[in-house]
This record gives structure tokens, sequence and C-alpha cells, in this order.
């Protein structure tokens, strides 16, 4: 053990440099606002710089964690109930693991607090339960090997036909849901575990399917919670603004973070207890893994555990309030379209800082043998979300409706999912569920609220609706980089073909005879 902690020591700093590239540029912009046009308190401020450090030292700890543990797991997890080819064993599992993952997921506990119309207990075993049955029609699509255009076509058509008769206090949220409950808990192992079924199979087609998991997934939530919000019909859901910190020296500006440690600590221990208790089960039937290798998994989920709790206490102490507060002062101005800039900017560079894109990053580039590289996924991702911010300040300011913006962006994207190579289209989808992680439900989201405190509008309805634009646009500007790779190389095979023509020819003497 005290080996595998040294050999990671390297690794942890590298890391860290990692987590001080995504966290540095949006602290830098909250300071340029704080000290031009957005002034805030002291006591606000303070809060997002020690909030900012949390959330570095705990991206360091996550992103080396999943790396070590969650993908592991994941991967030996998939292969392994693949290997039984036991169609019933696969798809009970399957049902099982998204299950008790999506329970898992801290962001979940979020939006349920969010939602006052349900019950708690209700909307959490809802939403995991469609995270379940999704993950078994990602299976079956994966064993099968249905094309993953169709069935977002159909899906999407039943979620859009069933928005028309869910109450709009409903709409935004639900399909919010679809990008909380694929946050930093989920996507690692979920990935992984299409990794792990898909190298069973070992056709030219294999590696295509091995992602697409998380994209059936973000399905799973949005329709439970539409199928609840007709159920319910319920219209008394209220905002409850986060309180903005108050404190007078560095001792109770600690003690804000120290009383909200137990709550994050005592969270993430119940996250990951069910899928340590479904590993070890897997372990002791049919893994049977060696030693040094369960060490490794077992100091992976040590930095995970503290990764996320640090991440989470940062966050949702430092950075909420901080977010809501400076929409406030924004779209207080007389200039309040200056939000949408802003927006777009804090938008493009916030996504860096999501624990579970550099996992997603990670696990394309190793796909694609380096075809597709990290930093392209994600300057496709954060040019996606700027843009998906952007369109969420002019619904807060305007109030349109969310399907105004949705039903056109899905057409598009699920319309060039047929042109677009496979691979592309199936990372795409993964990349909104990915890019919609806790910070944006703890700035973005917090950012829009307060905009929509500080021009009249309907919290419910104008400001939610963040993370599902979010969600959204990363699906149109990653295939969009697809279609531009598959055009470049089609011309470079051209220009192959017609420089091996032009060789040919060449070698000809002046006298022979060609025939056309």
């Amino acid at each position: 053990m005290d080996a595998i902690l040294k050999a990671s020591l390297p690794k942890l700093r590298e890391k860290l440099l990692e987590a001080l590239q995504a966290v540095l540029p949006i602290a830098a912009i909250v300071l340029v606002l704080c000290f031009t046009i957005a002034p805030v308190s002291p006591s606000i401020l303070l809060c997002f710089l020690l909030g900012a450090a949390m959330i570095v030292l705990g991206i360091m700890f996550f992103t080396l964690g999943a790396e070590m543990s969650m993908t592991p797991m994941g991967e030996r997890v998939g292969a392994v109930i693949t290997k039984s080819r036991k169609l019933p064993v696969i798809l009970g599992i399957g049902f099982l693991l998204g299950f008790l993952i999506t329970i898992s997921e801290p962001d979940l506990q979020v939006l349920a607090n969010q939602v006052p119309a349900i019950p708690n207990t209700t909307l959490i075993l809802s939403v995991a339960a469609g995270v379940g049955l999704f993950l078994v029609f990602a299976f079956l699509r994966m064993l099968i090997g249905i094309s993953l255009p169709r069935l977002l076509v159909l899906f999407y058509s039943i979620i859009f036909l069933l928005a028309v008769f869910v109450p709009r206090e409903f709409l935004a949220v639900a399909f919010d849901s679809g990008g909380v409950t694929t946050g930093p808990m989920t996507v690692p192992f979920i990935m992984a575990l299409g990794v792990g079924v898909s190298a069973i199979r070992g056709d030219r087609h294999a590696a295509d399917d091995s992602f697409g998991l998380v994209a059936m997934c973000s399905i799973g939530p949005i329709l439970a919670v539409l199928i609840l919000g007709i159920v319910f019909r319920a219209s008394d859901s209220t905002y409850i603004p986060p309180v903005l910190p108050e404190v007078s020296d560095s001792v109770e500006l600690w003690q804000l973070f120290h009383v909200s440690l137990p709550t994050y600590i005592k969270e993430i221990a119940g996250s990951l207890l069910p899928i340590i208790v479904m590993f070890g089960i897997f372990q002791f039937v049919a893994l049977h893994m060696d030693g040094r290798s369960l060490g490794r998994i077992a100091v992976g989920l040590a930095y995970t555990y503290v990764g996320l709790v640090l991440f989470l206490t940062g966050a949702n102490v430092g950075f909420m309030p901080a977010g809501n507060y400076l929409g406030q002062v924004l779209a207080g101005q007389s200039f309040r379209w200056i939000i949408i800039p802003i927006g777009m900017l804090i938008g493009y560079f916030i996504v860096k800082a999501e624990p579970a894109v550099y996992v997603l990053n990670k696990q394309v580039e190793e796909v694609t043998d380096g075809a597709i590289s990290a930093q392209a996924m994600g300057t496709a991702l954060s040019a996606g979300v700027s843009i998906s911010v952007g369109l969420a300040m002019v619904r807060v300011l305007t109030g349109i409706s969310i399907l105004w913006f949705l039903v056109p962006g899905y057409v598009f994207a699920i319309g060039i999912s047929f042109v677009v190579p496979k691979l592309f289209t199936a990372i795409a989808f993964d990349a909104g569920g990915v890019a919609s992680g806790p910070m944006t439900a703890t700035f973005l989201l917090p950012l829009a609220q307060g905009a929509c405190v500080a021009v009249g509008g309907n919290i419910v309805t104008d400001a939610f609706g963040v993370v599902a634009m979010v969600a959204m646009t990363p699906l149109i500007t990653v295939q969009l980089m697809g279609l531009v790779a598959q055009l470049k190389t089609r011309k470079a095979r051209q220009a192959q073909h017609a420089a091996a023509q032009a060789f040919a020819f060449a070698g000809l003497a002046d006298d022979d005879i060609i025939e056309l």
C-alpha cells in the first residue's frame, strides 16, 4: 500500500497543475468582475476564493482517484457480466448497476431539493429507475448492434410529445435532471462499463459502441420527471435562494466551510458505499483480482472520496452564493445585456473544471488512439457550453420557453447524426451529459437564478434549464467536429489517389498509348 501511495505522488502533482489550469481562469474572470462592474462584499469574495482552493484540491484527488479505481472497476465488471453470455443476467445486473449508481450521485440530492412538489424519495427512486432501465437499453443496443441515432429519434420524440402535457414548472427541471444525474460519480463508472462490455465483442464496430451509455442514461431521468410532472399535476414549486454569507473574520470564514464538511463527508460515504459493496460481490464471485490490483483500487477510492468531499464543499459553500450574487448585480445594471457575453466567457472556461469532463476526454483519446485528442474534445466542449450559457441568459432576460431552444437544437443534433461517423455521435451525446455536472449546478445555475431575481422573472420556468442547455450544445459542436474530420479525411484520400495516378502516368514512356 505504501508503494502505491508513493507511486501516485508524481501523478498528484500532474493533476494539481491540470486542476489549476481548469479553475484559475474562472477565478480570474470573477475577480475582474468583482473589482470592476460587479462589486461584491468581502465575505462573498473570500468564500469564493476559499471555495476555489478547495475545488482545485478536489479535482486533483478526484481525477487521479477515478483513474485508479472507478475506471478499472467499471471495465472489469463490464467484461465479466458480458462473458456470461446470459441475456437475463446481463440486463438484470445492468438495471441494478444503473439504479445503485444513480442513488449514489450527489447531484441528484440537489435536484430533489429543488422540486418540492414531489417527495424527495419518490423523485430519487423514479430517476434511479429511469437510469437503470435506460442502461439496460444501452446494453441491448451494444449487444445487438442497434444504431444509436435511430434510438435517439425514438426516445426524444417521446420526450417532446410528453412535454406538451407537462406543467411549465416541470419542463426545465425535467430536462435539467438528464444532465445532473450523469455527474462525477456516474460517468467514470458507466463509461468504463461500456468499454468493458464492448471489449468482449471484439468486432470492428466495438469501439464505436463503447460510447453512448451516458447518452442513453441521460434520457431516463428526463422521462421519469416528465411522467411525475403529469401524475402529480403540481404547480407549487418554489425557489429557495442560497444564503449569502456574512463573516467578520477568518475564523468565521472557516466555520462556514467547517460546518458543511460533515454533511458532504457523510453524503459521499453513502454515495460510494453501494459501488464498493457491488464491486466486492463481483470480486468474491467472479473477478478474483490480485492483492496489488485491489490495493491500487482501494487507494483510488480513497482519493475519489477525499476529492469529491473537497470539491462539493468548495462548490456549494463558496461558488453557489458568489454565482447567485454576481447574477443579481450584473442583471441589475442599466446595461443588463452584459450578462450574455460574460456568461458565455464563464461557460467557456467552467466546463474545464467539471471532474467528469477529464475522464471523458482521456477515454476518447485512448479509444481513438489519439485521432481525437483530449485538447480537441476540450475545445469543442468549451465552445458548446459557451453558446449554451449565452442562450440560457437570453432566456433569463426574455422569458422565452426552453422548448424554443431545445426542440430545434435536438432536431439538428439528431439530424446530423445520420451523416456523422458513428463514433462522433456516441461521443457527442455522452459529452452532453458529462459537461453538465456539479460546476454547472453550483455556479451557472445560481448565476441564472440571481439574474432572474434582478429582472423580476419566474425562477422555476426561466432560470432553471441552464443545465439542459449546457447538455444540448456539445451534441452539435462535437458532431460538427466529427463532420469536419470526416471531410478532411475524404479530401486527403482523394488527393492521395490523384497523386498516385499522376505518379503512374509519369512513369510511362513518351510513346506509350494510354487507353481511356
